[in-house]
């Protein structure tokens, strides 16, 4: 089956044949991703983004496509390929990061997290209702004076007679202020360990972050965790040290890498759009050869850190995919779409 057209779309992504790369099922959940994109997200877009509104009332809807923890298996999850789930990262962000950051917190990281390093109780209590968008899951690790260091961690986790006790910050925390469940990161005495903490606990507050220049219809928010009381029962057994967030943290980044595509592929288009339709001394501004240029080194950019993500997704499906690799995949799909964006303006 082939991918149908959007006629508001230039396609911008058929020049190497990619389609052809693709298993019929990924090109399915790329149509299906695509189809809801365009439908339901970017009527709404540009609005959204000026008011600074995120559309839950979205959720329940992007749940019943199954996009939430797409490639985990079982536990109500689709168990998709990684490039599928690459594909719905690009569609999605073709429209707005935000969806895409909705995608990959709850699925690539929340429920990530408790599906590699949960106890079977927990992933039957949580996976099940986060595929179906019933739960939604944070992840609570970076801190306002680390960033982006884990090592640097100051929020703690004491032990009492009960099980454990929670102090410490986080802040730039996606969906934070509407989730049920955040994967909380602590220093205890033995290193650095997951926890799973419903929001409504006592002392766990959200605040979301204002005045943002970007992901304006996105929630990023500063968590403050004061005497969080939770059971022995709720630490992510199989998450010892900083490698059981990294693990999160690298399913996420290879969302991105895909996910970033998806804007400079809406960029291109834009231009494409603006080339052809704009006219200036009697002709349009695409029949001018420093357009066309410009539009070269756009298409090539983004042909080759689609093909660079593509790989990276075979990779991972056989095992072989390294942390290295993802985060060289990150670097340069990230600045690269950033000089197509900045181009296209």
């Amino acid at each position: 089956m082939s991918t149908p057209e959007f006629p508001d779309i230039a396609r911008t992504d058929d020049v190497f044949l990619v389609d052809a790369l693709l298993t019929e099922e990924e090109r399915e959940w790329q149509h299906k991703a695509r189809t809801f994109a365009q439908t339901k997200i970017a009527p709404t877009a540009e609005v959204d983004y000026d008011n600074k509104y995120f559309r839950t009332e979205l959720i329940p809807e992007i749940a019943k496509q199954g996009f939430f923890g797409m490639h985990i298996k079982g536990y109500g999850c689709a168990g998709a390929s990684p490039v599928a789930y690459g594909l719905v990262c690009l569609e999605l962000e073709a429209v707005d990061s935000g969806w895409r950051t909705l995608v990959s917190v709850q699925g690539s990281l929340a429920m990530a997290a408790i599906s590699k390093y949960g106890s079977e109780e927990q992933k039957q209590e949580w996976l099940p209702q986060m595929a179906a968008g019933e739960k939604i899951g944070c992840f609570g690790l970076t801190e306002p004076h680390g960033g982006s260091d884990p090592a640097n961690m100051h929020t703690v986790a004491t032990r009492d007679a009960d099980g454990w006790v929670l102090n410490g910050a986080k802040r730039w925390i996606g969906l934070a202020s509407i989730a049920d469940v955040c994967v909380v990161w602590a220093m205890t005495e033995d290193g650095v360990r997951g926890f799973i903490v419903p929001t409504l606990t006592p002392g766990f507050t959200a605040t979301p972050i204002d005045g943002k220049l970007a992901f304006r219809a996105s929630i990023q928010c500063d968590i403050e965790l004061t005497n969080v009381r939770v059971g022995e029962d709720a630490m992510l057994p199989g998450a010892i040290g900083l490698s059981g967030p990294f693990g999160c943290l690298n399913e996420a980044r290879f969302g991105i890498v895909f996910g970033v595509m998806g804007a400079a592929r809406a960029c291109l288009d834009a231009a494409v759009v603006r080339s052809t339709t704009r006219e200036v001394f009697g002709k349009p501004i695409g029949s001018f050869q420093l357009t066309q240029a410009k539009l070269a080194d756009m298409m090539l950019e983004y042909e080759k850190g689609l093909l660079l993500a593509l790989h990276l997704g075979r990779l991972k499906e056989k095992g072989e995919l390294t942390f290295a690799q993802i985060s060289i995949g990150k670097l340069n799909n990230v600045r690269e779409a950033i000089k197509i964006a900045g181009t296209a303006r």
